[in-house]
């Protein structure tokens, strides 16, 4: 099942639309080049295997084509952004949560698409239906100008993008009755069940559950300016907040709306435009509001950084202990180094997932590389 659901906040006056029909060339916003030099041709990418769910799995309405199948109690609701420049990410990321699913049929994806993208969100949902033939589906446009304007200034310019501000308004943007969501980053692989991420409960008054990095030194992630007021320094005073990664986290949506913490997060980002309290993007308002109230799951379940800092491009290791979940998180992404055959060692575990067939992906991995990397994975 598939729908392409348009997010708009307002209405579009009447003047202005009849000034859009007249005078449609005076009224561009951006114009792109389409494809896009840089970035994956569509007509790449192969089609995935067949996942199909097993004896034990609860039926599913999913596939059927009524608009409410998205708000059967027996799905796995996953959400993620989509856009021509990571479209490659995210086709292994989906690609991984189904091969590894104990039951595929169930995994329900909402994906956000950017409104002025070089793909139009039409064309990246033709290309996910073509390459996953029976997933289960619906692409939302996300309007820019909700957040364009909270948006400041970040030490990468990626990290500016809207798109990267848009699980903020998941509680506005899915279906009412999606009450629990699992967001995901698009740099990701999963190499688990998704459904035991899914089946974590979150306790208390908790709204979001992620894996936390308590032994992070907490004060980098703000600037000085922010440690030395008073007043905005209090609002940790109650609570003990660690680091976390926004990239995987399990969110309570009914507790979300309820708390208006959409409001909450934008207050925040109200305040970083008067007065500069951070440098990074979309995560610092995240620690402002949730650390200290965090469910903590499992690290196995955000193996992050894989993709070096957020200005450097380097190699990392494994953090030790079982895998669930590999994220190249930071600069670096693993389609981008083995299609310039600089790959990272860990950057073959993703290359299993790619379904995208460029002309030339280097060598493959010497045999005694996978003996060590699988040796680091529990299934």
């Amino acid at each position: 099942m598939e729908s392409l659901i348009l997010h708009f906040p307002f209405r579009l006056p009447i003047f202005a639309f009849s000034l859009l029909l007249l005078f449609p060339f005076c009224f561009a916003i951006r114009t792109f080049r389409y494809p896009p030099a840089g970035f994956a041709d569509f007509s790449r990418f192969s089609e995935a295997p067949e996942y199909r769910n097993g004896a034990d799995c609860p039926s599913s309405s999913a596939g059927d084509t009524t608009s409410s199948s998205s708000c059967d109690p027996s799905l796995v609701h996953i959400a993620m952004t989509l856009d021509s420049e990571y479209v490659r990410g995210s086709i292994a990321a989906i690609h991984s949560v189904l091969k590894h699913a104990s039951c595929p049929e169930n995994v329900f994806f909402h994906f956000i698409a950017a409104e002025f993208d070089q793909a139009t969100p039409r064309e990246l949902s033709k290309l996910v239906r073509s390459t996953f033939p029976s997933l289960n589906f619906k692409v939302y446009i996300f309007r820019e100008d909700t957040v364009i304007n909270l948006i400041s200034s970040s030490i990468r310019l990626a990290l500016e993008n809207p798109l990267n501000y848009a699980r903020n308004y998941l509680g506005d943007i899915l279906d009412s009755c999606v009450d629990r969501v699992i967001y995901l980053d698009s740099d990701v692989v999963v190499v688990d069940d998704i459904h035991k991420l899914w089946n974590i409960k979150l306790t208390g008054f908790r709204v979001i559950g992620a894996p936390e990095y308590c032994h992070a030194n907490f004060t980098n992630y703000f600037t000085e300016k922010f440690w030395s007021d008073p007043v905005l320094s209090r609002v940790f005073a109650s609570r003990t907040p660690c680091y976390f990664n926004t990239g995987v986290m399990v969110m309570d949506l009914s507790k979300w709306r309820l708390g208006n913490y959409k409001k909450k997060i934008e207050s925040w980002m109200e305040l970083q435009k008067r007065t500069r309290i951070y440098d990074l993007g979309s995560l610092p308002p995240f620690l402002l509001v949730f650390a200290g109230n965090v469910e903590p799951i499992d690290h196995r379940w955000n193996q992050h950084g894989l993709g070096g800092d957020n200005v450097k491009d380097s190699c990392r290791t494994l953090h030790p202990g079982p895998v669930s979940l590999l994220h190249w998180s930071g600069k670096g992404k693993p389609w981008v180094r083995l299609d310039d055959n600089k790959p990272c060692l860990l950057d073959h575990l993703w290359k299993p997932y790619d379904l995208y067939r460029a002309t030339d992906l280097g060598s493959p991995a010497p045999s005694s590389y996978s003996s060590t990397l699988i040796s680091y994975l529990s299934y």
